[in-house]
């Protein structure tokens, strides 16, 4: 199969560190060129740095972003339109309103979609999934606790400072737990989205869930854990290696066959447990 030729929007620090080698390492994918608001940083890339994003889509037939939410959602929304297949980073935006154009623009051109949850794309996922299918499983636990919003971390970018751990790092406890237990039906939210954050999730079949969600920890931190129980047994994930040369033979698939479970759709279905979440955070 001929390399799939994409595109990068955005040049920040994660850009750097996993898109573009993942996109240039090959063999499934090619990059490009980079379009960034800041063309210093996209030099540093080493591909064709473009001033315009429209001559970037004409130079691919795909494109990747690693921008804030609010730039994704309306920028990937202009790349469906121009016919770009789109490698989207999560959350899809940074609202349920602005996250629910991108998936109909999504939607309405047709394009393919594909998610970087990065957690599902790692064998050690795959084979926890299994499992959890094996053990009828009623119950279950994710916590992602770090401290990249604290001092200078590379990732306490304004809007990660602004919003917090329930738009970062939620979406990957979220989705695994929806992916585990059955589709999640109702949220329960409680805390402070900067500091420390509990989620009860309910779902489909009865089986529930909490997720504990905190950026603003510090000292000798645990690894994110996710462990789901049932009638039969345990499963405890183990990740295991890096995710992204699948992220990257996923996508190219995705752009020649079409098609793809964590799509434009199942992002805007994060994106609505999420605001549910954020808007029990806002009331006293």
């Amino acid at each position: 199969m001929e390399p799939v030729a994409v595109g990068l929007v955005g040049a920040g620090p994660w850009a750097e560190m996993a898109h573009a080698p993942m996109l240039a390492a090959g063999p499934h994918t090619r990059l490009a060129g980079v379009w960034a608001r800041r063309p210093e940083a996209a030099a540093r890339l080493g591909v064709p740095v473009y001033a315009r994003l429209e001559e970037l889509f004409d130079a691919c037939e795909a494109v990747a972003f690693c921008v804030p939410p609010a730039v994704q959602a309306e920028l990937a929304a202009r790349a469906a339109r121009a016919g770009k297949a789109l490698l989207l980073e999560k959350p899809l935006g940074d609202s349920l309103d602005s996250a629910r154009r991108l998936a109909d623009a999504v939607a309405e051109s047709g394009v393919p979609s594909q998610l970087v949850l990065t957690l599902r794309y790692a064998a050690g996922t795959r084979a926890f999934l299994d499992r959890c299918r094996e053990i009828e499983p009623f119950g279950g636990h994710a916590a992602n606790i770090s401290g990249s919003l604290v001092g200078d971390h590379p990732f306490a970018t304004p809007w990660r400072l602004e919003r917090g751990a329930l738009l970062d790092a939620g979406p990957h406890m979220i989705d695994l737990m929806d992916a585990a237990l059955g589709r999640i039906t109702g949220v329960r939210a409680h805390g402070d989205p900067l500091r420390w954050a509990g989620l009860l999730l309910e779902h489909e079949g009865g089986a529930v869930s909490e997720v504990s969600l905190s950026q603003a920890a510090v000292g000798d931190l645990p690894p994110a854990s996710v462990a789901v129980y049932g009638r039969k047994g345990a499963a405890v994930l183990d990740p295991g290696g890096d995710p992204l040369p699948r992220v990257a033979e996923e996508f190219a698939r995705t752009v020649r066959q079409g098609g793809h479970p964590l799509d434009a759709a199942h992002g805007l279905r994060l994106q609505q447990v999420i605001e549910e979440a954020e808007a029990q955070l806002r009331t006293p």
